[in-house]
């Protein structure tokens, strides 16, 4: 079996992170899979790709101080520059030919580079099965809506894609009602609950010790995702150890993120220089990890660091991103009403009420941990399950499994009876 799997990311990690979640279940649960991957990331290299799994590197787009789309490296004029990546992703479709083509978030692709590819396949004698994957927020239902009409994303489901893979669930967001999709489109949403995370290599013991953490300690994790616009939370909870107590035993992790500027990384790491209890890195990928052994998140609200923090069950302070889209926002807002973490709004944010919700969080651990048992997060079977069924008309229950019920179970694995 082979995979085609497009992302991109103009901003931040997230969908990369996501993507690469998804094919690394994929690999160990499907014996004999290839997939191929097209991005467009400058540090995709940075992440350990599993066997089976390559990529196609596209030339990078981001987003000038105006909020255009535009080249980031390169010379080259953009309107060049996303034919060039059109034609590269038309012409690997071709030559790979994947039995099943994974889209992540945008129907037509960015600035609609896919539609070539789409209208190719629909035209050819070549039937690749082509899915859609949403997260379980997009953004608000007034501005996603107007969105989709704008660019035409409902006709093109309808026209290119077989199914919508929803990772999240349908009582803590509803897609297909928020964002009014017609009749023959929510025929073809599957909801796959939200993806559920497991520490990687190293394990708390290691971590503590790495970090110089004694047994009296508490362990913070601060991480604002890929960095981008991380800085101000950063700067708040730093100035926010003021106000700890001299019976306040707390080291602090820092990860700024691979996409945070160096001359913003540097101010932060003079500002930390007079707390001997505080770490700074830029990037890890083995975050999951630093997670797993921390006794409380300080984060933004993205979708992967969320999954992460409610799959290894950890008291968490978010403060949520809320421009240029409110997906976070919405996302962290849903979850706090739950009780699952606790949410500050970026415009109530300051030192002070940072550093309380978050001595809150580890002074009651025990009443603040999250409640799991109407949370859905077997996204990644299920995803396995609606590979083989759009496949071979068949569930993956002809395949004998090991449980992935708990964040430290072993991942799913398959094998042909």
């Amino acid at each position: 079996m082979k995979i085609m799997v497009y992302s991109h990311d103009t901003y931040g990690l997230g969908n990369l992170c996501r993507m690469l979640t998804i094919c690394r279940y994929l690999l160990e649960a499907i014996p004999q899979l290839s997939i191929l991957l097209i991005c467009s990331s400058p540090v995709v290299h940075s992440f350990r790709i599993p066997k089976g799994l390559d990529y196609i590197k596209l030339p990078c787009i981001g987003r000038n101080e105006y909020g255009e789309l535009a080249v980031k490296y390169l010379g080259t004029e953009t309107e060049e520059t996303f034919k060039l990546r059109s034609e590269l992703i038309k012409i690997t479709t071709i030559n790979f030919k994947p039995d099943v083509i994974l889209v992540d978030k945008k129907p037509y692709g960015l600035q609609e580079e896919l539609r070539d590819t789409l209208e190719y396949i629909k035209n050819s004698d070549y039937y690749p099965k082509v899915v859609l994957l949403l997260r379980d927020i997009l953004d608000t239902p007034e501005k996603t809506i107007a969105e989709w009409k704008k660019k035409g994303y409902y006709k093109g489901i309808e026209l290119f894609y077989d199914q919508v893979w929803v990772v999240g669930m349908q009582e803590v967001f509803d897609i297909t009602k928020e964002y009014k999709f017609p009749a023959k489109i929510s025929e073809k949403v599957k909801h796959c609950g939200y993806i559920r995370r497991r520490a990687e290599r190293k394990n708390n013991d290691e971590i503590r010790q790495e970090l110089n953490i004694n047994y009296d300690e508490q362990f913070v994790l601060v991480t604002p995702g890929g960095g981008a616009d991380g800085y101000y939370l950063i700067y708040n909870y730093i100035s926010g150890l003021y106000y700890l107590a001299k019976q306040d035993k707390i080291t602090s992790l820092i990860i700024c993120g691979p996409e945070m500027p160096q001359e913003k990384q540097q101010e932060l790491y003079e500002k930390a220089r007079q707390y001997s209890n505080v770490k700074i890195i830029e990037f890890t990928d083995e975050l999951t990890s630093y997670i797993n052994a921390a006794d409380t998140i300080v984060s933004m609200g993205g979708y992967n660091t969320v999954c992460e923090i409610l799959s290894l069950e950890k008291p968490a302070v978010i403060v949520p991103r809320t421009k240029p889209v409110k997906e976070q926002f919405i996302r962290a807002e849903s979850m706090d009403k739950v009780g699952l973490l606790k949410a500050i709004h970026p415009d109530l944010l300051n030192p002070e009420n940072l550093m309380a919700a978050v001595l809150e969080k580890l002074n009651n651990t025990a009443k603040n941990q999250p409640k799991f048992f109407n949370l859905d997060l077997d996204a990644l079977p299920r995803i396995v399950d609606l590979t083989y069924k759009l496949l071979y008309r068949e569930t993956s229950t002809n395949y004998s499994y090991i449980a992935y019920n708990y964040p430290d179970a072993q991942p799913l694995v398959a094998s042909q009876k």
